[in-house]
């Protein structure tokens, strides 16, 4: 397992932006696949966006955080960033990175092995 620090959280108005980055510790990141997921109160923890070890392949849930999130990453630096533009309040939750070096069905949570403790984002109206 590899340990993950996300931070870059905060509190934004509509439309405003913010990234968020992920750092590993103890390990290499570019031996793992990458996502982010973010859980909302009283909801389940939801898929957002994954990134492939080279970063070559990139996925998101769908077309509500397409064109507005993009998830990129630095391997020589061990991150991961989630970068969201155009927040809406609906996207207010606590985001997770997780790493995986399995391949599969990234929107599955069971893949994924390592997480961080999750950083706030809140988006207001």
């Amino acid at each position: 397992q590899v340990e993950l620090v996300e931070s870059g959280g905060g509190s934004v108005q509509r439309g405003g932006s913010l990234r968020l980055s992920c750092v590993a510790s103890t390990r290499s990141l570019s031996d793992y696949n990458v996502g982010w997921f973010r859980q909302a109160p009283g909801k389940e923890r939801e898929f957002v966006a994954a990134i492939s070890r080279s970063g070559e392949n990139t996925y998101y849930v769908d077309d509500s955080v397409k064109g507005r999130f993009t998830i990129s990453r630095d391997n020589a630096l061990n991150t991961v960033y989630l970068q969201m533009n155009s927040l809406k309040p609906e996207d207010t939750a606590i985001y997770y990175c997780a790493a995986t070096p399995l391949t599969g069905t990234f929107r599955d949570v069971r893949l994924f092995t390592s997480w961080g403790q999750g950083t706030q984002v809140t988006v207001s109206s």
